[in-house]
Formats: C-alpha cells, structure tokens, sequence
C-alpha cells in the first residue's frame, strides 16, 4: 500500500510543505530495518521514517525472483544480532530470507514507520539549519514530496535495481529463443524440457543452473574463465546440536560467533597461502566430480582466492547435477549468437531454446541520488570513506556498506550502533552536526574495494575511496571493525563536531 504523508510515522512539521524527522533512513532492506531498530533501541526519543522505492519490504531479497534465489551467506551471521535465525538451514531461500526481514519490521514495529513508494532523487545539506532536505518522487505519477531531517542514513545497497549488467554481443537480435536476464526474470518463463544456456559463473549462475537443471532438459554453464566454488551443508551440525542444548538466543549467539571466525580465519589464510588454498578448493571439487573430471579447466580460476568473492553451493548441488548429467560447463568466449543459439570462439556451437545472461550487476551509489553540501555537487569518487561507513566532508551521512568476504549485516549493523553513538554523542554535546575530515597528509588513497571482479572494475568512475591507514582503512575483518566502531573513541582526530550555523 502506498502511505501518504499524513498516515506514516511522526514527525515535526518543519514548513510549509516539508515534514521534518530526527533521522531518515533510505531503504527498507536487511540494512534499514536493521538501522531503524537500533535507533528506535538506543536513541529511543528520536523520531524517524524510513524512505523505500518499492512497494514491499524486503530490498534485494524482494527484488530477485529467480528459480532458486538464496543466500551464499550463513543466516546466523546475515541475520540481526537482536533476532535469532530459528531455522536449522544455515543457507536460506529468497523467500525465507525475504520473509525473517518483514517478520523482524512487524515484530519491532518497524514496518509502520516505512513510507513506501518513495524513490529519493536529492538530498541537499544546508549548514545554517543543519538539516538535509531530502526530495523523493512517490508512486507511478512521480508525485514530487519533500521532507528534511539532521541525519541522513542510507540503507539502499550498492548496486542499481533498475538494469542489471547486460553486455552486447555480435548477433543477439538474431536469437529466435528467449534472452533473460535474472534481475528481471520473467514470471511467464516456461523451461520445462527445454535446453538452456546460462552465460556466467558467479553466485546467480551458480545458484540457478542446479535450480533449472530439475525441470528443463538439459543447462549449460557457460563462462569466460572459472570461479572459485566451495560446497557446504546446508545444515550447520554444531548450530544443531547448539539448538538442541540452549535457549535460542545463547543457540544463536555462539553459531554467528563460530561462522564470524571461521570466515576470518579462511579470508586470512586464503591471502596468506593462496596456493595451499587453491589446491585444497580444487581437490575438493575433483572429489565431487570424479578423476576423470577436466576440474583445471573448468574450476580453477587464474586469479588468486578471494581476489574475486567465492561462491557457495549449498549441499554441493551443482556437482550433483554436473554428475547426473543434467548440467555440463563450457569454458569459452561468445563469437556471436545465432537464430538457435550461441558460437563460441573455439567453433562450437550451443544450441538453446532460453539463454540467461547471469552476466552481473551495475555498481551504483546512494541509489543514484544526487548529493549535495551548502549548495555544491558531491562527487563520491573523489570522497574517502571513514571507518567504512561516512564520507569525508560530508556531515550527518551514514552509509550501509557490507563485507565483500563475509555476511553483509554483520558490517551494517556495527555501522547502526555506530551512527547511533554519533547521534547520541552529539545530544550530550549540544552539536547539530559532525564530519569526517582528511586531515592527515600521510595518508594515501587505495580503492574501496580490492576486488579484482568485473562489477567492480567496471565502476572504478563512481566507488569512494579508501585510505592507507585508519580511520580511512577498509578493514573487510569483524574483529578490527567492532574494535573500531564499537569500542574507539568518537574524537578520534578526524571527526569533526559543528553547530547550526557553521559552515560545514
């Protein structure tokens, strides 16, 4: 249902036309309704909405609706601390995903405070009354609303929801099949005994071609070159046992805690030995698909592990399906696409009846909205990140960024408690606004994320930047983060606390 401005959560009149809250948070996802209970929680007096573009709670578990959409992370630790994963799958569905996050809203109250149907185009920060003024466009007619609030935090994701990545290829108007992309899958798609083609081999293509491989006749993963793939029970023996033995929360508590060193532990590794642990992923597929298996060249990547995510199949799905033959790989490079399918450069031809190019996304910032501070455009690019959560200069502006090596939320909600230290820290000191500042010369700019994937390279022009050293440096570790976030002092030298009036 779509709220209008008078039937969403309260707030204070700030003019004639714009309804003021203490704190606005963009996206009603994993990371929103995360960062509205930790609000409400330890900022109790605060009044706040959450701004959602969709019509549904949910983020990216609402908007994929692909055949076998799941996490590759575990649920202990990509559900909230303050809610306990229940189930004993460790890997969940979309649905179920999509669902814990809607439970979690009614269940806290949250999802009364959401105002769907409102897509944020600006935010503008004016010093003088430290305040953003934040404009969104509301339902299909694009009715242009106006609401303002001292901080701003943006729960949208990184990527864009409206385009998935899509490439051109020599030859794609020939196809006389259906092309489909998984960001936008079709809900009329029958596959049923049909041969399909999947082009891609990261965490959807994986995810997908098992998935279709149970009703159509035959799926081809096709990929340019390997991905690192790792198979997992999809049933956690020690979360099990742990349920089984004590309350729920302490059940809870001590999984998310084991998965959060386990994954640590393997990252670490992985960069201090990638070779030892190269071999042991590779042998580990040899064992699944027999001896006779080509593994070199289908599953073994020229780049090192976790230079590129990992990508996880639950209960070792996909090489249960390779083995029954339901599903082959092909290793090659698109020549052109043809009326009954695809050329490959090598000659061969694969014929298909559907093609789903599970090609990847578009990296994009704040939801595509466009920033700006006393009047001047923000250019994110040339902006450092602070403690992976704020922006150089730019005040009272919290960003939701997850772990590339591990669970997303584990990331977002230690950013949450952050920025509501920020919030509550400035209440006890009279100040209306805080900044980060750069201004340690020693410090020397690295990328933000250190991947060396297509999505991300394709978007070097837009990402922020990291520092060398702290607090500019992206830890991508739990352990050093919570030290960080939870644990250091908020006047650390580089944020800067103002008042209304001065000039950020």
């Amino acid at each position: 249902m779509l709220q209008n401005e008078q039937s969403s959560a309260p707030g204070a009149q700030a003019g004639e036309d714009t309804l003021y809250f203490d704190v606005l948070i963009v996206g009603a996802g994993l990371s929103g309704v995360c960062a509205a209970y930790h609000l409400q929680t330890t900022c109790p007096g605060k009044t706040f909405a959450i701004l959602e573009g969709r019509d549904a709670i949910g983020g990216t578990w609402d908007l994929f609706r692909y055949p076998g959409v799941r996490s590759d992370s575990d649920m202990y630790t990509l559900g909230y601390s303050f809610k306990p994963w229940r189930s004993d799958k460790s890997f969940a569905s979309g649905d179920a995903i999509r669902n814990y996050i809607r439970d979690s809203a009614a269940e806290f109250g949250i999802e009364q405070k959401i105002r769907f149907g409102h897509r944020v185009t600006h935010a503008s920060w004016d010093s003088s009354t430290a305040r953003w003024t934040v404009d969104a466009e509301v339902g299909p007619q694009r009715t242009p609303v106006r609401l303002s609030c001292n901080f701003l935090s943006m729960c949208s994701g990184y990527y864009n929801y409206t385009d998935g990545y899509m490439p051109q290829w020599p030859g794609m108007e020939q196809f006389a099949g259906r092309l489909v992309h998984p960001q936008h899958w079709p809900a009329d798609l029958d596959y049923d005994g049909k041969h399909v083609v999947v082009i891609g081999s990261g965490a959807t293509a994986v995810t997908l071609v098992p998935q279709m491989a149970q009703r159509a006749a035959h799926v081809t993963m096709l990929q340019r070159s390997p991905t690192y793939i790792v198979a997992r029970p999809s049933i956690d023996p020690v979360s099990a046992w742990l349920q089984r033995k004590l309350p729920a929360g302490i059940a809870h508590s001590l999984t998310r805690f084991k998965n959060i060193l386990l994954s640590i532990y393997f990252f670490n590794l992985a960069r201090k030995k990638p070779g030892a642990v190269k071999r042991h992923l590779l042998n580990e597929i040899q064992k699944q698909l027999g001896l006779d298996y080509d593994v070199a060249r289908h599953f073994a990547p020229t780049y090192k592990p976790w230079d590129q995510r990992l990508c996880l199949v639950p209960d070792a799905d996909l090489f249960t399906a390779i083995r029954a033959g339901t599903v082959s790989v092909a290793t090659d490079h698109i020549a052109a696409f043809t009326q009954t399918g695809l050329l490959l450069a090598s000659g061969e031809k694969l014929e298909a009846d559907i093609i789903v190019a599970a090609t990847g996304l578009q990296l994009q910032m704040m939801g595509g909205m466009q920033l700006k501070v006393d009047g001047a455009p923000v250019d994110l690019s040339q902006a450092f990140m602070y403690k992976g959560m704020m922006y150089s200069d730019v005040p009272n502006l919290a960003v939701a960024m997850g772990y590339t090596n591990a669970s997303w939320t584990l990331k977002c909600e230690l950013s949450a408690k952050y920025m509501c230290r920020l919030i509550r820290h400035m209440d006890a000191g009279g100040y209306a606004w805080c900044a980060p500042r750069r201004n340690d010369p020693s410090v020397t700019e690295e990328p933000a994320l250190a991947l060396s994937s297509g999505y991300v390279q394709r978007a070097t022009g837009i990402l922020p930047k990291q520092g060398s050293k702290k607090p500019w440096k992206l830890h991508q570790n739990y352990v050093l983060d919570t030290m960080a976030l939870k644990f250091s002092t908020l006047k650390d030298g580089a944020m800067e606390f103002g008042r209304a009036g001065a000039a950020v």
